[in-house]
């Protein structure tokens, strides 16, 4: 992998791309974002501290395939909590169609501040379906869409690649219909014809059974996020990686983990070749040397959904 000469994984997939155009004739979206992620095992996290001994996993990766690592400000600060929700029908119609909807809110010293911030996605391992998807919202608002590459372990053991294309789009709850600001910010009645109309690309599933749409097994995620250093890969190429738990608010039953750092790019041409064989070197590594910490088979959204039993129908 260190042959400066020898394609990476991660080359071969950002250069996939597939030429079209949305019902409107706009152009279909390009890759921007590469997401590197490793889900860790929840019964790590037993106090702050924990944060600190994964950093110190990062480094001797970092060390052990010559990228630089930093600390940042943040990482001798608390971590961050933000509040994190997921809506679906009670039989899955969304996480079950490769959807996802969620809402964000940062707290700060116990109370919410700023705007809740919505993101629905299309989530595939299919590069063609997942840019064909056109995720634009219909509102008049402002909004901001993200297609990443998103890049984990493999689900049956360390040491390899996995990929899922993230299709996103992500506005803050002020941009949306004053209908549809009233119901995301009070919980209240929605049903997925509804939704459709704020996310056109749910127009295409077939609701067989009641299309309410509800708080994903009545879970509220209390999210705890801290940035832990800055990765630089060289050739101008550094991403700031962070650490975040998940766990259920109210009796604090910690469920998933989460390791990722992201790079932006303006096209695959962006990244130079030698930093992304560096990237997908010091990933590959950081599974070794934090092997007791990874879990394998699932995603942080994936971990909600299968909170209470009835899993829906794996894909990711």
């Amino acid at each position: 992998m260190s042959n400066g000469t020898k394609e990476s994984m991660l080359q071969t997939w950002l250069a996939e791309q597939y030429a079209g155009v949305y019902a409107d004739g706009r152009r279909c979206d390009e890759l921007g974002y590469l997401q590197c992620k490793i889900i860790l095992k929840p019964e790590r996290f037993t106090s702050a501290h924990v944060f600190k001994e994964y950093a110190a996993l990062v480094r001797r990766a970092a060390e052990a395939t010559g990228i630089g690592f930093q600390h940042t400000p943040k990482s001798q600060q608390r971590p961050e909590v933000r509040e994190v929700l997921f809506l679906d029908t009670g039989d899955y119609h969304l996480y079950n169609n490769s959807f996802i909807c969620r809402r964000r809110i940062a707290y700060e010293d116990g109370f919410a501040i700023g705007d809740p911030e919505i993101v629905f996605k299309y989530r595939s391992d299919d590069m063609a379906k997942a840019q064909a998807i056109d995720v634009r919202p219909r509102i008049d608002g402002k909004y901001k869409i993200k297609f990443k590459l998103e890049v984990m372990p493999l689900k049956e053991k360390i040491g390899g690649l996995r990929r899922l294309l993230s299709h996103n789009v992500e506005f803050g709850l002020s941009q949306a219909p004053e209908a549809a600001r009233i119901v995301m910010s009070s919980l209240g009645h929605m049903s997925l014809p509804e939704l459709a109309q704020i996310f056109p690309a749910l127009s295409a599933i077939s609701a067989d059974g009641p299309s309410d749409v509800s708080l994903v097994n009545q879970t509220i995620v209390e999210e705890l996020l801290q940035d832990i250093c800055v990765l630089d890969f060289g050739h101008h190429t550094a991403a700031t990686a962070n650490l975040g738990l998940w766990r259920s608010r109210g009796d604090h039953h910690a469920f998933v983990g989460e390791f990722a750092y992201q790079l932006r790019f303006a096209g695959p041409a962006d990244i130079s070749h030698k930093a992304l064989q560096a990237c997908e070197r010091f990933f590959l590594e950081l599974q070794q040397i934090s092997a007791d910490w990874v879990a394998l088979t699932t995603t942080k959204t994936g971990a909600v959904y299968r909170l209470k039993g009835n899993p829906p129908q794996a894909h990711e």
